[in-house]
């Protein structure tokens, strides 16, 4: 692999501010959806929830999600980035609220649905941010640091969210996450300076038009297809993962806190190198091996029965890596692809089609999974395993049409 010698300039002081503040939001809006995994044995038993039933109200939040991205993408780089940013932030924070008070299924997927539409378009919202801040080759970095919000959430968040729900109840757990992001919102208000370079570029064009004209340019819908094919397999396989763990691998309610705390920190520690080899290798190549290195991973643990604990926690450790070393040097990549003054509505749309797919998938994971009772083994996990793989193979593929792209694009500059 060849090193890039280009632009990998440390971070100002204000720069490692703006990391440590979308961090933040990462961490919450994040853990938010990522403790609906983990508790999910618990609200299955707690609300008589059916496979599928769990597998609506996982992807209400993604399909709300996907449908405010494209509500708000013709819109999205007509304003401050900042002001935008505490909108969508503040509407999170009461869709959260709301789930805390939800105590049967239909008012739970109402309040998911909240929570989704405006939280699923901060990550579009945060990624503009760091495109217009930070130069292709810090983008590695950032993207490393931000997304340790991923695995804080794990190491710090889940463990504690599941430690709440067991000790007072599932609704606590969503209760804490809103009083933190609560917080976080108003150091934003105080700290983050007005972004608004972009709007200057705005040509004089409906917002639907805008819309409709960085949606069909070809080389961003190739950004858009290779976003929404990755997510697919995440969510395929998350929402059911601790129900997995704990009806077929055998893995106890007071071990689940620990398995997830011990797969963060491991996220945490991976995380920042695999920021750093996205910077100075080629992104497309480390992409790749990930992805090879998660297939076999997947075929693996899909295909495990009762299982040692020890094992479970290796296995959750190298999947965790070839998920982490995925996402980071694609994330890199597709804020290569949107010029300027289509940033705020590329990554709107492109965070849309990923929570649309995401939704799509966990919709149908819930019809693919079985269980016959509230304690036997989840069945045909190790065919979502399957479809998870063969997903992997074309990301490679499309990944490599979107590097290819911009590789010729910065030639030709």
């Amino acid at each position: 692999m060849e090193i890039n010698k280009l632009d990998n300039a440390p971070f100002t002081a204000y720069q490692k501010l703006v990391v440590f503040l979308l961090a933040m939001t990462q961490f919450t809006v994040v853990l938010d959806f990522m403790v609906m995994s983990p508790m999910g044995d618990i609200l299955m038993k707690a609300i008589d929830l059916k496979p599928a039933q769990f597998g609506i109200a996982v992807s209400a939040y993604a399909f709300s999600a996907g449908a405010s991205g494209l509500l708000t993408a013709g819109f999205a780089d007509r304003f401050d980035r900042k002001k935008l940013l505490l909108f969508f932030y503040t509407g999170f924070i009461i869709g959260t609220f709301c789930c805390s008070f939800a105590n049967d299924y239909g008012t739970l997927v109402v309040a998911r649905i909240v929570t989704g539409l405006f939280g699923g378009v901060i990550g579009s919202i945060s990624m503009a941010i760091i495109t217009d801040i930070f130069t292709l080759q810090q983008r590695g970095r950032v993207m490393g640091f931000v997304q340790m919000g991923f695995g804080a959430s794990q190491v710090l968040g889940i463990p504690i969210g599941l430690y709440i729900a067991n000790n007072w109840g599932w609704h606590s757990a969503f209760l804490w996450i809103a009083v933190m992001a609560l917080i976080i919102v108003v150091i934003i208000a105080a700290k983050l300076v007005p972004i608004t370079a972009h709007i200057g570029l705005q040509k004089h064009q409906s917002a639907l038009k805008h819309l409709w004209l960085t949606f069909s340019q070809r080389e961003y819908r190739i950004g858009f297809m290779a976003t929404a094919l990755l997510s697919i397999g995440g969510y395929m396989m998350m929402p059911f993962g601790s129900a997995f763990a704990v009806n077929n691998l055998k893995v106890s309610h007071e071990q689940l806190p620990m398995l997830f705390m011990i797969s963060g920190i491991a996220s945490l520690i991976i995380m920042p190198i695999v920021g750093k080899l996205s910077d100075r290798y080629d992104k497309f190549k480390i992409f790749a091996f990930a992805s090879l290195w998660l297939m076999v991973v997947v075929f693996i643990y899909t295909n495990l029965g009762v299982t040692p604990f020890y094992i479970v926690v290796i296995l959750n450790i190298l999947m965790m890596a070839g998920i982490l070393s995925r996402m980071t040097p694609s994330s890199a990549l597709i804020t290569a692809v949107p010029e300027m003054k289509d940033r705020g509505a590329f990554m709107s749309i492109s965070s849309s089609l990923q929570q649309l797919a995401g939704g799509v998938a966990a919709s149908m994971a819930g019809v693919i999974i079985v269980q016959e009772t509230k304690e036997s083994p989840l069945e045909h996990y190790p065919t979502l395993g399957m479809i998870v793989i063969l997903l992997s193979i074309v990301g490679i593929f499309m990944v490599y049409r979107v590097s290819n792209m911009i590789r010729k694009r910065r030639a030709v500059s």
